[in-house]
């Protein structure tokens, strides 16, 4: 059973095993790393719509 919630949600893992601390440092670092991915994609998206109206307006 924790091999599935390792897999699953890895923090939580950590709280079953009696690492608080550990599990709650692992749920930030899987915030911010997850939160990056969106980011990026939106970003990008931006930047590909200047470069489209930059090469349009020529």
């Amino acid at each position: 059973m924790r091999l599935l919630i390792a897999l699953i949600l890895p923090w939580l893992s950590f709280f079953t095993i009696g690492r608080p601390l550990a599990g709650i440092v692992c749920l930030i670092l899987q915030i911010t790393l997850i939160g990056w991915l969106p980011a990026y994609a939106v970003s990008q998206y931006h930047t590909d719509q200047k470069i489209r109206r930059a090469l349009g307006s020529r």
